[in-house]
């Protein structure tokens, strides 16, 4: 193999490495900082503002999800090598989760960062098998997260978890309906990949390309025929894994996610004056954060930016003062600060540092 082939990349490994071109930050940014702005400057009232006292309390609560922010990157750096077997360093774990969420924060979040990252891990000197197994096992596992604990939280706290003020499901609106949609879609499919994962690989890869005899999809077969083959391989190599290491991997996959939806509740404890902080309150938030997170998870656009922003208010508008209604979007605001344009902003950084030592590496093995 000459060192043109040794260091090129394939056609498709550059459609993946032009997914995650440093220049597609700025439509999400502009797209997410629009809404953002849009809605300060209807809200913005300089008397609301003054109202905010930055004293000890505002910022004890804005560190404490600044720290509950590493613990999330942490925890999924710690799932990334458990499923890895150790071969990556917490280093490398922590880079390649910046990676991921750089991917997933470009992508329009109903698509995600699964072909980034099956690229990426290819590059680290995995095999097929092994890079199969933690990307599909990665969606299983928060589909898992997601799908198993709504309910327990719609039996505990009631339909109020879904939207503010609902009392039943007779009362449900569009969101509402949204919500069941995307609950069910993500039920559908987490029984599937399960199922393949753990059950019968071969049978989900028949129904895949079995799905591609329809006319509109027959576009897709070869993808499907790939991701068919992803799902055996991972099969086999989940199979050889002892029960720790399924606990430990959704332990930190619980982590991440709970660490990411309790940010958002310092935040209002934070900048939300009088803000409730018992038990039941400050869990019902948790829970209606992870169902607005849900719908967010079928975001058209990048990240969901924008959209994020948009839903911020409809779904915790009763955490929030009536009389100031530019508190709702400034939080949004930090939220997005934090767990989303930070993650552009360090991936911009991460990922050309990564290409270059991937592409010395290949030279040197050239």
């Amino acid at each position: 193999m000459n060192q043109k082939e040794k260091t090129d990349f394939s056609a498709e490994q550059e459609d993946v490495l032009k997914s995650v071109r440093i220049s597609r930050i700025i439509l999400p940014i502009l797209i997410g900082m629009g809404v953002v702005g849009y809605l300060l400057y209807k809200e913005y009232d300089a008397e609301n503002f003054s109202r905010i006292n930055w004293n000890a309390h505002v910022w004890f609560w804005i560190t404490a999800s600044v720290i509950l922010l590493i613990i999330r990157h942490l925890a999924y750096a710690l799932r990334l090598r458990i499923l890895s077997d150790g071969l990556f360093s917490w280093k490398k774990c922590i880079e390649l989760v910046f990676i991921w969420e750089f991917s997933s924060a470009v992508s329009p979040t109903s698509v995600g960062g699964s072909a980034v990252a099956l690229f990426v891990l290819s590059q680290e000197k995995l095999t097929a098998a092994k890079t199969a197994a933690i990307v599909i096992y990665s969606t299983v596992l928060d589909t898992v997260f997601f799908v198993g604990t709504l309910p327990i939280l719609f039996l505990a706290f009631g339909p109020q978890i879904i939207r503010p003020g609902l009392k039943s499901l007779s009362d449900i609106d569009g969101w509402g309906y949204t919500f069941i949609g995307a609950y069910i879609f993500m039920f559908i499919y987490g029984c599937l990949f399960y199922y393949g994962l753990f059950i019968n690989p071969m049978q989900i890869k028949r129904v895949l390309v079995g799905f591609t005899k329809l006319r509109f999809l027959k576009k897709y077969r070869r993808k499907a025929i790939e991701l068919g083959d992803d799902i055996i391989i991972a099969s086999k190599e989940i199979w050889q894994k002892r029960w720790s290491y399924h606990l430990g991997a959704f332990l930190s996959t619980a982590t991440a996610w709970s660490c990411r939806f309790l940010l958002l509740n310092c935040l209002i404890i934070g900048l939300v004056e009088l803000t409730t902080t018992d038990f039941f309150s400050q869990f019902t938030l948790f829970a209606r954060l992870e169902t607005m997170f849900v719908i967010m998870a079928f975001s058209p656009t990048p990240g969901g930016a924008g959209f994020a922003e948009f839903v911020f208010n409809g779904f915790l508008y009763d955490y929030m003062p009536l009389d100031n209604g530019f508190i709702s979007p400034f939080i949004a605001f930090i939220w997005r600060l934090l767990t989303y344009y930070l993650y552009l902003l360090v991936g911009a950084i991460v990922i050309p540092n990564w290409i270059r030592n991937i592409m010395n590496a290949r030279k040197k093995e050239a």
